[in-house]
């Protein structure tokens, strides 16, 4: 049974609709038919997800579920997430949970994580060094325009970088439109660029910036400059991505979709964050290979069907 707000939770029903082999959502109802009501209804089933719903009705309702051995999946805000690493202190006759401020992570795993970015990212780079050709051809072949597309984007602490990718747009693609994102049937994207695109074979430059410092091979993806402006008016909580630097993968990546809302993209990337581990790195750089051969993770945005919120001016 799922338990939702003022958000009816489309997105997370349609995931879970994926994978009906193990879940099924028998039933969903809203947080204002009460909580009473929705307690007596959930002894019928199996579980209930709490959605996106006010703190205060979580917390009851979490609570009232416990009470009643009811198996319960919440759908974490951020400060959940920032809360999960929190260090439990009891220096006094009450828990307390410590939640230390992260600057940055420390020299040593500054130190080998960048050791770690310059030896994979070079190595990736002689193996895949056969697809650059093949790929260059194929953009030339198809119109005659250049091979690669800079583009401006933000890493840690905000700092602006040119980002290298291949090209998979017409020359001067957002000319008329601006900086959008690439819809799923984007008249605008070259028919070797859906190929690209699906395989994330136009990514491939970027091992260039990470051999340069721009960035690492595992971190939050790298946003635009003028959407993040409008992400982080919506999500002020959006510039926390910037604690580290942005990656070529990422947590958001394997666990989410190319559709997936900047807030749950968020949600993500601050759980790397929280975790990191040079061990989870390399564990998200072997998951990556996975991905690539997934079609429902690059999942575009369908025109007509689905907008971020948080890309609203």
């Amino acid at each position: 049974m799922l338990v939702y707000g003022k958000n009816p939770m489309f997105h997370l029903m349609n995931r879970i609709d994926t994978r009906e082999d193990k879940y099924e959502i028998a039933m969903k109802i809203s947080i204002d038919d009460g909580i009473e009501k929705i307690i007596s209804l959930a002894e019928e089933y199996d579980g209930v997800i709490i959605g996106d719903i006010s703190a205060g009705f979580r917390n009851q309702l979490v609570k009232l579920c416990y009470a009643n051995n009811i198996r319960s999946y919440t759908v974490p805000k951020i400060s959940d997430i920032l809360l999960r690493s929190s260090v439990e202190l009891n220096i006094f006759d009450s828990p307390l949970y410590l939640s230390r401020n992260f600057d940055g992570l420390a020299l040593d795993q500054a130190f080998v994580k960048r050791a770690m970015d310059i030896v994979i990212a070079s190595l990736m780079l002689v193996v895949s060094s056969p697809f650059f050709v093949v790929i260059a051809a194929l953009i030339k072949g198809t119109d005659h325009g250049p091979v690669f597309y800079t583009q401006k984007r933000l890493t840690k602490g905000g700092k602006i970088f040119s980002i290298y990718k291949f090209r998979t747009m017409i020359v001067n693609a957002e000319s008329k439109s601006g900086p959008v994102k690439a819809g799923e049937r984007d008249a605008r994207v070259l028919p070797v660029g859906r190929f690209l695109r699906a395989t994330r074979l136009d990514e491939l430059p970027q091992l260039l910036n990470i051999i340069k410092g721009d960035m690492s091979l595992v971190g939050p993806r790298p946003e635009r400059p003028e959407l993040a402006k409008v992400i982080t008016k919506n999500i002020p909580e959006f510039t926390y991505r910037l604690k580290v630097k942005a990656g070529l993968t990422g947590y958001a990546q394997i666990y989410g979709r190319y559709c997936t809302t900047s807030y749950d993209k968020l949600k993500l990337d601050l759980t790397y964050i929280r975790k990191y581990s040079i061990w989870l790195d390399l564990q998200l750089i072997l998951m990556t290979i996975k991905v690539l051969f997934m079609r429902e993770s690059t999942d575009g945005f369908e025109d007509g069907k689905w907008e971020d919120p948080a890309l609203k001016g």
